[in-house]
């Protein structure tokens, strides 16, 4: 159950960080904001990692799963749904990114040998549903093609295989707060060589304001980001991917909260919402 507490909590503080995000990139963008996480998260535990650890993790095995998770996402999962959302719109390649908790079950059955009962299927079922409900809605891309569904959907895929290697990689060598430097120094950079390949630093510029909003966000990414190594490492994949996709819950009850000048909210999303709870509960008292 421990282990499902943390995936929850992981959710959340996701959930936390999005609201903190939304409202520092009113005067910035998207950008500035992954380089402020980056660069705490990766600041941080290199601090904490070269003041209490002899740094021999740096040649174990696990490293080759960590990178690689940490490649595959953000990075491509990131560049594949954004490419749907260009093509397809967001109430469409939206949904069909929800689906990872789909392909991690299956591939925590295929190739992790795990054994789910029907209450975590059903579980999956139920918050899979809900992350369409939320998701779906009027687009203004009328026109797209059905072979590009592939974009949202490989998205999806790799996030649960990047999921997957990290299972693997803490199989190895248990330590989340290696796993997460690994991932987000991977990733910190390969944003600043997209960045300087296609000339686009100017948008790291960004105001006090949003300064401190992205310095929050990253604080509570990087216990989030730490939180879900330990859920992955702790239970079964199966069970904990569906638990961390419950992002979209708590995004919804924050912006209730927090964002009511910027979203509203309807009773669609609340339903939804109502959905991935029950759902939550299937996977949680099984």
């Amino acid at each position: 159950m421990l282990s499902e507490i943390v995936a929850i909590f992981s959710a959340m503080a996701w959930a936390g960080d999005s609201v903190l995000v939304r409202l520092g990139t009113r005067k910035s963008n998207i950008f500035a904001a992954m380089l402020v996480s980056f660069l705490v998260s990766a600041g941080c535990i290199w601090i904490y990692l070269i003041c209490f650890s002899s740094l021999r993790f740096l040649k174990s095995p696990a490293m080759l799963y960590f990178l690689t998770s940490g490649c595959l996402q953000p990075l491509f999962a990131r560049a594949l749904f954004y490419e749907g959302i260009t093509r397809m719109g967001v109430s469409r390649a939206g949904p069909l990114r929800g689906a990872e908790p789909f392909f991690a079950v299956a591939i925590a059955v295929t190739f992790l040998h795990e054994r789910p009962g029907v209450a975590v299927y059903v579980g999956t079922v139920l918050i899979v549903a809900s992350v369409w409900a939320i998701s779906w809605g009027e687009s203004g891309q009328s026109k797209w093609r059905f072979v590009d569904i592939t974009f949202p959907l490989g998205a999806a895929v790799i996030s649960a295989i990047s999921q997957s290697l990290r299972k693997q990689g803490l199989r190895i060598l248990p330590d989340p707060f290696v796993a997460t430097v690994t991932v987000t120094t991977t990733s910190l950079l390969l944003l600043m060589a997209f960045l300087l390949a296609t000339k686009r630093t100017n948008l790291l510029r960004m105001n006090r304001l949003s300064l401190w909003l992205f310095v929050c966000a990253a604080f509570i990414a990087m216990s989030a980001q730490v939180s879900n190594f330990v859920a992955i490492e702790q239970g079964e994949l199966s069970v904990i991917i569906p638990l961390l996709n419950t992002t979209p819950l708590f995004a919804v009850l924050f912006s209730g909260l927090f964002l009511r000048a910027v979203e509203t909210l309807s009773l669609r999303i609340i339903l939804a919402a109502a959905l991935m709870v029950a759902g939550v509960v299937f996977i949680t008292a099984r």
